[in-house]
């Protein structure tokens, strides 16, 4: 049975402080709750080992939002894969949409991201999706289809099996829009379809696929509730613990 999912990703926001202390809220309020998820909280890097210290021995596990494309060595700046490990985060947000638009990651990158994390024992949260054009042009299927194939499908069914897939149509981040119930579970299926064909139907139906885009908590009950949509990749509504409970919440 593959897992059900609510992960939040809180970008370039909070400072330190500011991580800890939303972090020991949320602890406080799923304290003495029955939630039906796992729940993953990405975080920028100077938060990981500090936040992850937080969540130790709870339901709750902490992720990156990046790692190098390196192992280690002279890039300035750059976070390996051994180095988001050693701080006690268990996952890292691969292939945003943000990633690969602004700081132009192509599918070769991306491909080098996810066996570095995977030979450090990370789960990558691999994101696919489409833009607005692409999607009005009727290329969403192809789009996504080539997003999963250039970067995943020369992974062992060994290694694709610990993956996380997200699908977060662009047009829908941060715009306030989210792709309908009906949309989402249509993209998810065709999903699911796609790496049936490669690695198999039981791969395929191990595979947690995530929603991200615009997912809040009053469209994430109707959005979770699609049989190929296993949980959400949280944006803006992860900020506050408050707005981020009723999501997890979301999961029956």
């Amino acid at each position: 049975m593959r897992k059900k999912i609510v992960a939040g990703n809180w970008k370039m926001n909070k400072t330190l402080q500011e991580g800890l202390s939303f972090s020991n809220e949320l602890k406080g309020l799923l304290d003495n709750k029955t939630i039906n998820c796992e729940v993953i909280i990405g975080t920028p890097f100077i938060h990981l080992s500090e936040v992850a210290k937080v969540f130790d021995g709870t339901k709750i596990h902490v992720a990156a939002q990046n790692c190098a494309n390196k192992e280690s060595g002279a890039y300035t700046g750059e976070v390996s894969a051994a180095m988001v490990a050693s701080t006690g985060a268990k996952h890292v947000i691969l292939g945003h949409s943000e990633r690969r638009a602004y700081y132009h990651e192509t599918p070769e990158l991306l491909k080098d991201k996810v066996l570095l994390a995977l030979s450090n024992n990370l789960t990558p949260i691999f994101c696919v999706g489409e833009v607005l054009n692409e999607r009005e042009s009727d290329k969403h299927f192809e789009v996504v289809a080539a997003q999963l194939k250039d970067s995943l499908f020369k992974l062992s069914k060994e290694d694709f099996a610990k993956l996380i897939i997200a699908y977060e149509p662009v047009w829908a981040i941060g715009t306030g829009k989210t792709a309908s119930a009906e949309q989402a579970q249509e993209m998810h299926a065709f999903i699911r379809k796609t790496i049936s064909e490669k690695y198999g139907e039981e791969i395929a139906d191990n595979t947690s696929i995530l929603y991200g885009g615009s997912c809040n908590a009053g469209n994430a009950k109707e959005l979770f509730s699609n049989p190929d949509v296993d949980g959400g990749l949280i944006g803006g509504a992860s900020l506050e613990p408050v707005k981020f409970l009723p999501i997890i919440e979301a999961i029956n």
